[in-house]
């Protein structure tokens, strides 16, 4: 199926700051996808657009780069190392969880690969810091996040004054020195993180988003006990999001999933007001992580057509890239690497549809992306 849908009837306050958006995405006109329609599946069961090529560079259980790649491979991210570069990705599997990166040399040949965080339990999405660690969070009850090291030369901590819930993903806002959360609970709620001092986790403020007029009101207590009142309720005035998903910062916008209404929303800091940029009503189902690169958004989804779609500033929606014969899995990670030629994902159970994950495969996808 050939598919592209467009952002419409939203209100004049999604009009956002920075260079990300224009100034109203109400305003928007039928166009279609800036790569144009996805052409016949490749050898992989993978859809492009005209000038781009994928392959796969990992698969559950199998050795990459001299390391087993983990199942159930969930959130990632890219750092620059030298000449090359490092993909970092999440396992989403009980008890042994953690994650696992990939260092590629200049040419993209693949260096090696190693463990970066072990004994963890279901670790779901995360986020890149400035400071090139990777937060690699827990999506279970009282789940923590551990900030780990791409480069594999320090040993992950735990970061518990970040809260203690079913954390999601994390964004970090360096222009206001802030970190934002989601939470993946059918009332899950929006978080942000201001550390003591920038660039170190092991202290600071949680505080929730609340409804218009009062944005943000501190979390009595981040870290409650396994009988305590949850994180997500101990603010009477926090609003609630039907299981919070990917999360990602650019030019004073943070922008978040929701599965549950099927939203992409966005939070302007500028403002300090959240409105939904893409409403639920099309055709990109299953939302769920979701990068950023050049002012447009790039969202996997959980399901649906197994696409990963390209949301641009001036309204469109349509999808870059189509995997076929994997309607039980679920696209995670993406992520560009730093010289923005290259995204990389994962399908977390591949075309097995396994609940352990076994069957999962990561992706590189190269061409002419905008940067």
């Amino acid at each position: 199926m050939r598919r592209r849908t467009f952002l419409t009837a939203l209100p004049a306050s999604v009009a956002f700051s920075g260079a990300v958006w224009h100034e109203a995405v109400a305003s928007v006109s039928a166009g279609e996808s800036p790569y144009g329609p996805l052409g016949a599946p490749d050898a992989n069961g993978m859809a492009l657009p005209a000038g781009f090529t994928g392959r796969v560079i990992a698969r559950s259980g199998r050795s990459v780069g001299g390391t087993l790649w983990h199942p159930a491979p969930d959130g990632g991210a890219c750092f620059a190392d030298g000449t090359g570069w490092i993909y970092v990705s999440n396992s989403e599997v009980p008890l042994i969880g953690g994650a696992s990166a990939i260092k590629f040399r200049a040419d993209g040949s693949i260096e090696r690969a190693y463990r970066i965080l072990s004994g963890t339990n279901l670790n779901c999405a995360g986020g890149a810091t400035p400071w090139n660690t990777w937060l690699s969070c827990e999506e279970i009850f009282r789940g923590r996040v551990y900030e780990t090291d791409p480069y594999g030369a320090r040993a992950a901590q735990p970061r518990p004054a970040m809260g203690r819930f079913k954390h999601e993903a994390a964004a970090c806002d360096p222009d206001h020195r802030v970190i934002y959360l989601t939470e993946d609970e059918s009332d899950g709620c929006f978080y942000r993180f201001t550390p003591t001092t920038w660039g170190d986790l092991s202290s600071g403020r949680l505080e929730v988003l609340c409804g218009d007029g009062v944005p943000w009101r501190e979390v009595p207590d981040p870290t409650p006990g396994v009988l305590a009142r949850q994180t997500r309720h101990q603010v009477p005035e926090a609003r609630h999001f039907d299981g919070g998903e990917g999360c990602h910062y650019a030019a004073g916008v943070c922008y978040f999933t929701a599965k549950g209404d099927r939203k992409v929303w966005a939070y302007d800091t500028a403002r300090q007001t959240v409105s939904a940029i893409y409403d639920g009503t099309g055709t990109l189902d299953g939302v769920d992580n979701v990068t950023g690169q050049k002012g447009d958004l790039y969202v996997a989804e959980d399901g649906g057509n197994m696409e990963i779609n390209i949301i641009t500033p001036d309204g469109v929606v349509a999808p870059i890239m189509r995997l076929d014969g994997q309607a039980r899995s679920e696209i995670t990670g993406p992520a560009f690497s730093p010289d923005g030629t290259r995204l990389y994902f994962s399908s977390q159970r591949g075309t097995s549809g396994e609940s352990a994950g076994t069957g999962g495969i990561t992706y590189e996808v190269t061409g002419p992306f905008r940067r």
